[in-house]
């Protein structure tokens, strides 16, 4: 079982901040693309993986960071500074 987390519009999107699912996905992108798979909502969060970052057990990762092992992964628009 993995933790996963939704902020920002991927929040609003796919219908919730919080869930925790059973996935065969071996990296992020993996993960990314078998969410897209389960409905419209989740289809449009995950449209265009350039406009999400990913943090897995709360460490910034690259779109193929391996996940086999983790306990969270977690979504987000990328971050602006100022």
């Amino acid at each position: 079982m993995i933790d996963l987390r939704y902020f920002a519009w991927l929040r609003e999107r796919v219908g919730t901040g919080h869930e925790r699912i059973e996935t065969d996905a071996r990296t992020v992108v993996e993960l990314m693309t078998e969410l897209a798979a389960r409905d419209e909502g989740y289809a449009l969060a995950f449209s265009d993986p350039s406009t999400i970052r990913a943090a897995v057990d709360q460490e910034l990762a690259d779109l193929d960071a391996p996940i086999q092992g983790a306990r969270e992964v977690a979504f987000f628009p990328p971050m602006t500074g100022g």
